[in-house]
């Protein structure tokens, strides 16, 4: 069972299925938690980070939030992420980098 499954019948079992908008406003609230742990960690920017325990806890948080939400969506996780990971490879063969910005050579 992969963690997509796994989060839903987590979900199911406990009732914590919501509409799509509401999985989103989760996720973006989970992303915050981490973030924050990591600013606290780099005393917000001023030191190299040691990244304390609670960091892979909030990873987990947003893995599940994010998989809530694709499923509320009808996404299936491991199709869009090989979908990704060809996507990017085609863009590094054709430029040597994997974003979809614009180079800004002028």
């Amino acid at each position: 069972m992969n963690w997509q499954q796994q989060a839903v019948q987590f979900a199911q079992h406990h009732h914590c299925q919501h509409t799509p908008p509401v999985h989103a406003l989760d996720l973006v609230s989970e992303v915050g938690e981490l973030c924050k742990v990591w600013l606290e960690a780099s005393h917000y920017g001023t030191i190299t980070p040691q990244y304390p325990p609670e960091m892979a806890e909030e990873f987990g948080d947003v893995l599940y939030s994010l998989c809530l939400l694709a499923e509320a969506c009808t996404v299936d996780l491991d199709a869009a992420f090989q979908a990704a990971l060809v996507k990017y490879e085609q863009r590094w063969q054709a430029k040597g980098d994997i974003g979809s910005h614009a180079t800004l050579d002028n």
